[in-house]
């Protein structure tokens, strides 16, 4: 996860796959700004951009006008990414009020994304039963849900591994990702757990301004994408 242009220069270098652009990365991260991805965009060469689409920090369930905001947001970087020279995905998610997947949130703000495809979030390891609700999306792989962001319900992917390995089983599901407590250290007993094609982390440290803030560190993505690159 990244916040600024520095984020996804340092995680390109460093040879990530991709990366996941948000605003307000303290709250778990919401929709940045138009002037940010934009300039993301244009920085990068080739590290793939997904784009958080999230109006607010705190939980997953979202009233009507919220929703019709995350539809406006996927139209928006929708039409920038048909000018755009690297890949560019949506990270998204909504819940019920019962711990569920919002299928019709989901829904309204994958048809505004049209052909980009979309991530659903970790809002899934809020919901009752992570396994469940990863079922539910499989009818949205067909409308363009591409992977699922998930500690398989768990504090940590690690620790959530029966659970992730359950969700590779379900026939015609979207791809796991799997994020939660993954540093360069644990990548290799993870993907030893877990025969997942890609994991997720944030790279921050302290900011050398000294103002509290945070930034990409290289020595973390360098090491987090040798560890996986090491594996068989």
């Amino acid at each position: 996860m990244i916040d600024d242009v520095e984020g996804a220069l340092v995680a390109e270098r460093e040879g990530a796959d991709r990366v996941e652009l948000c605003a307000d990365l303290g709250v778990g991260g919401t929709t940045p700004s138009i002037g940010m991805i934009r300039g993301v965009l244009a920085a990068v060469d080739s590290v793939g951009v997904q784009i958080m689409v999230r109006p607010r920090g705190g939980h997953f369930v979202y009233a009507d006008h919220e929703i019709g905001v995350m539809e406006a947001d996927a139209r928006a970087i929708a039409e920038i990414a048909r000018s755009a020279s690297v890949r560019v995905g949506i990270v998204t998610g909504a819940l019920t009020p019962a711990g569920d997947v919002d299928t019709a949130a989901l829904g309204r703000v994958i048809d505004a994304a049209g052909d980009v495809p979309v991530t659903f979030h970790k809002a899934i390891d809020a919901t009752a039963d992570a396994l469940a609700a990863f079922a539910s999306l499989v009818p949205f792989v067909e409308r363009g849900l591409e992977r699922v962001l998930t500690s398989g319900g768990a504090a940590t992917a690690l620790e959530g591994a029966p659970t992730l390995r359950a969700m590779l089983a379900v026939a015609g599901g979207p791809a796991v990702l799997a994020g939660g407590g993954v540093r360069p250290h644990n990548i290799d007993a993870l993907l030893g757990a877990v025969p997942v094609g890609e994991v997720h982390l944030r790279a921050q440290a302290p900011s050398p301004r000294g103002d509290g803030t945070l930034v990409t560190d290289p020595a973390v993505v360098s090491a987090a994408v040798a560890a996986a690159a090491a594996r068989p």
